[in-house]
């Protein structure tokens, strides 16, 4: 196999696997527990999107007592918390994955993990 020809290949490797990582990041993906009081969603690379509760989650013996502002509430620091612990993650992450390159920044390869 010539060298060009390996070039080309892998250039056409590196923009489908960019596709793909698009595609994914585009696409939502819902989970749900409870019958649905609660619904997470994240998109396709696993990265946390929002949460919805209803006041059944929050409180199954009397949900009229619970009100939109107290849902919404509990759902933004619910949110909070998991964007924070999943920064945190991807940071150690990409520290662990900077010392074993050296430092080097090799495209695509935070993006597989």
């Amino acid at each position: 196999m010539d060298m060009m020809k390996m070039m080309k290949q892998a250039q056409g490797l590196q923009k489908r696997l960019k596709d793909t990582q698009d595609e994914l990041a585009n696409t939502e993906i819902t989970g749900e527990s409870a019958g649905g009081a609660v619904k997470v969603v994240c998109d396709g690379q696993g990265k946390f999107k929002s949460i919805k509760l209803t006041a059944e989650a929050i409180n199954p013996e009397n949900p009229s007592s619970i009100d939109a502002d107290t849902v919404e509430m509990l759902e933004d620091v619910i949110s909070t918390a998991i964007l924070q612990a999943s920064k945190k993650a991807t940071d150690a992450m990409e520290a662990k994955m900077k010392s074993l390159t050296g430092g080097l920044n090799i495209p695509g390869l935070p993006g597989l993990f």
